[in-house]
C-alpha cells in the first residue's frame, strides 16, 4: 500500500494509544511537552480548545489531579470523561466564548491542538492555522493564564504569530514532539509567564 512505510512510526504511536487506554496518538505530544516544559501544576485549571477525541484531556487529568478543574471545547461531540466537561461549539463565535467564561472565569493553562480541515493547499492551510492558533492566543490573552500550548504550521507568517506569543508572555519555545509525523510541518509554541 503506498505511504504504508511513511506512516509505521504513526501506527506505533497508535497502537501504544490503544494499548494504554488513550483516545489519540497525540497524548504522547502533550506528554513530552510537559516533560520539557512543565505546564501543568496540580489543581491548575484548563482549558483544552480542539479537544475531541478527548486524548489531551486525560493527560491534563493526570497531571492536574482530581482537584484540578478541565473544560474541553469541540467543533464535534466528544465522550464523557471523567473529571471533564465538555462544551460542542465553536471558539470563534462570541456564543461558545461567553459560554466558556460563565463555565471558567479563571483558567491556568490554555491548550490549543486545534487543526483547520485540510484543504491541500499548503498555504491556504497554513494561514488557516495561524488564525485558529490567533483565537487561541487571544483566549490565553483575556484570561492571563499561567501557561500557553498552542499547534501551528510553519510558513510565512509564523514568525509573526510567534513574536504575539513573546509579546503576550515574554518567551516562548518552540518544539516538534517526537510523536509529531515526520511529514507534518506542524510545531508547538510554549510559553510560560512567571507565577
Amino acid at each position: 500500500m503506498p505511504g504504508q512505510g511513511r506512516r509505521g512510526r504513526t501506527d506505533a504511536f497508535q497502537r501504544r494509544a490503544r494499548r494504554e487506554g488513550y483516545r489519540s496518538r497525540s497524548v504522547y505530544k502533550l506528554m513530552d511537552i510537559q516533560k520539557r516544559s512543565k505546564i501543568f501544576r496540580k489543581d491548575d485549571t484548563v482549558l483544552d480548545l480542539g479537544a475531541a477525541p478527548g486524548g489531551w484531556s486525560q493527560i491534563a487529568l493526570e497531571y492536574i489531579g482530581e482537584d484540578g478543574k478541565l473544560i474541553g471545547v469541540d467543533l464535534q461531540h466528544i465522550l464523557p470523561l471523567k473529571g471533564a466537561q465538555f462544551l460542542q461549539g465553536d471558539i470563534r463565535e462570541p456564543e461558545t466564548r461567553k459560554e466558556l467564561e460563565k463555565l471558567v472565569p479563571k483558567v491556568d493553562v490554555v491548550l490549543s491542538d486545534m487543526s483547520p480541515n485540510l484543504s491541500g493547499n499548503y498555504s491556504v492551510d497554513q494561514a488557516r492555522s495561524v488564525e485558529l492558533a490567533s483565537f487561541a492566543l487571544e483566549i490565553a490573552s483575556e484570561r492571563k493564564t499561567n501557561s500557553f500550548v498552542v499547534k501551528v504550521f510553519e510558513g510565512s507568517d509564523f514568525q509573526d504569530f510567534r513574536k504575539a506569543v513573546i509579546d503576550e508572555f515574554g518567551s516562548v519555545r518552540t518544539l516538534s514532539p517526537e510523536a509529531s509525523r515526520k511529514q507534518s510541518s506542524e510545531v508547538y509554541l510554549i510559553a510560560k509567564r512567571k507565577r
